[in-house]
């Protein structure tokens, strides 16, 4: 059609409807009238912009991105279409790009709450954790009465270890809003509960307003589960968390066999992997892998305690490039069609995209640490892109490992952790993750350093050294301190690792007795010795 130099009184109609649908969040029909409009009329920032929200919203990334960009191009002074830009590029998993344009928007000092929560969220996800929190902070002074607001600056308060405020924004979430559910949750894991004060009789009486609440039924009966265990009723504790996780599993389509059959992927993919030279040659990266809640967050903080060592948190950056570099365009990040192109992978290219995508967040020290636990999965794989990395696997009690894992509310959002919704399905993906973990011993012989949990308690200075030894750093006894650390954590350990070492969490498998029986049976019917 032919460019118009103007648009109609029409297409003007049509922008309207399609900012009055984008602010209704009816997403397709934002789009549908948008995308009409980008190909009929001039280039116009909010046409533009509106089509990129909807696409994103609708997570077509590229179409997102495209038009994003577009929109910041046109009207680089608007801090909306440039906040909107880096959470899509955040979604598009490009973290150095998505704080730099997240940095910008914040410039134009944005007043608008939509812009300051997706600024707060984009910070959040790209581990820039003061900016988040400074972001929700004034989202929460600009709306007091949004509940989910003060849920997100609690979050952002945890992180950065302040427990207190943390403490009084969950309480105000709650009195703006009862069903804010995650919100019992969290209060209910900043500290350990007492018998002096507890929140076990409020549960109690919130948990009939969350039956047919999923998300209710999830968080009020994993929240009494805590206070619970923390009271000594493991028997009420492991009851309410059955209840809680079972009725969350009945919306995921897990599989224990589909699990099995990407694990075995992992490995006869691995086996088509050339050897010899290659891989971008950098030192920099410590990878501290493991399933999750088996210390990985402890050595992270004891690593990074090192004056010669950062830590870049929870990084998805290698298993994003992995994917790209074999081509597949299928949705997860990782399955049998992405292990089936391994073959078209430039190894070095990968280790060198690798290390550039952690800039600027990195490169100020001489090694940083990459602690995102699933990366167990891509183990080898990282070996053969850096050939000079370091790769600690963290070990603990498997029965510890199982129950901690089905104990946690991991990030809803992310498929990596369906299996933790029911304590055999969490046992079986156990057996899978030791096999695999035996299998990248014997294909990478001295590459993997295995931490024991028990051990680095039982003796901090000894396995301390042990860690930096095969990190090729030298000794600094600031590691001992790791407690100190003022670096914000933005994982489940947030709150344990700013105290310091203990053994409060290891056993705490005896402590629940028969409900565990059938885990065991599974665990050792799979080969694992269960220490008593």
């Amino acid at each position: 059609m032919q460019m118009q130099t103007a648009p109609t009184e029409g297409q003007k109609r049509r922008y309207g409807e399609a900012v009055d649908a984008l602010n209704k969040g009816d997403w397709k029909q934002a789009q549908k009238l948008a995308m009409d409009l980008v190909r009929e009329v001039p280039p116009h920032a909010g046409v533009y912009f509106v089509a990129g929200v909807a696409a994103r919203e609708l997570m077509h990334i590229p179409l997102a991105l495209q038009c994003l960009q577009r929109a910041v191009e046109l009207n680089p002074a608007r801090p909306d279409y440039l906040a909107q830009f880096a959470r899509a590029l955040s979604q598009a998993s490009e973290p150095r790009m998505a704080l730099e344009v997240a940095d910008k928007a914040a410039a134009l000092g944005p007043s608008d709450p939509v812009s300051l929560d997706t600024l707060g969220v984009v910070y959040s996800q790209v581990h820039a954790e003061a900016k988040a929190a400074e972001m929700f902070r004034r989202l929460v002074e600009l709306q007091p009465s949004q509940a989910r607001y003060r849920f997100n600056y609690a979050t952002s308060l945890i992180h950065g270890g302040d427990i207190d405020a943390a403490e009084r924004q969950l309480e105000a979430c709650l009195a703006a809003d009862p069903k804010e559910w995650k919100a019992y949750l969290s209060r209910s894991l900043l500290r350990k509960q007492t018998e002096a004060s507890n929140h076990v009789e409020a549960l109690r009486n919130t948990l009939p307003a969350a039956q047919g609440d999923l998300l209710g039924e999830l968080c009020v009966n994993m929240a009494l589960s805590k206070e619970y265990e923390d009271l000594g009723k493991f028997h009420d504790a492991f009851a309410h968390l059955v209840t809680g996780k079972s009725a969350f599993r009945r919306t995921r389509d897990y599989s224990s066999e589909r699990e099995a059959e990407l694990f075995q992927g992992i490995k006869d993919a691995f086996t088509r992997v050339p050897g010899g030279s290659g891989g971008h040659p950098s030192g920099e990266p410590i990878f501290v892998i493991g399933m999750p809640r088996t210390g990985t967050t402890l050595v992270d903080r004891i690593l990074s305690s090192h004056q010669d060592v950062s830590s870049a948190g929870e990084l998805q950056n290698f298993g994003v490039l992995f994917k790209r570099a074999t081509g597949s365009i299928t949705g997860p990040m990782l399955d049998l069609d992405t292990l089936g192109r391994v073959g078209k992978i430039d190894w070095t290219q990968l280790g060198r995209d690798y290390i550039e995508s952690t800039r600027p967040q990195t490169g100020g020290r001489a090694r940083f640490v990459d602690k995102l636990p699933h990366n167990f999965l891509f183990a080898g794989f990282i070996a053969r892109a850096l050939p000079n990395c370091r790769i600690v696997c963290l070990r603990r009690d498997p029965m510890d490992t199982c129950l901690s894992n089905f104990r946690q509310l991991f990030t809803l959002g992310s498929a990596h952790y369906d299996y933790s919704f029911d304590l055999l399905d969490t046992g079986r993906y156990f057996l899978e993750f030791d096999r695999l973990i035996g299998f990248w011993k014997e294909q990478l012989p001295g590459r993997i350093l295995e931490v024991g949990y028990e051990s680095l308690v039982r003796n901090q200075e000894a396995g301390t050294r042990q860690l930096l030894e095969f990190c090729g750093l030298d000794w600094d006894p600031s590691c001992l301190d790791f407690h100190d650390n003022a670096a914000p954590v933005a994982t489940a350990s947030a709150v344990q690792v700013r105290t310091p070492m203990n053994s409060g969490s290891v056993h705490r498998w005896k402590r629940y007795g028969p409900e565990l029986a059938a885990l065991r049976s599974l665990l050792e019917e799979g080969g694992i010795e269960i220490p008593d």
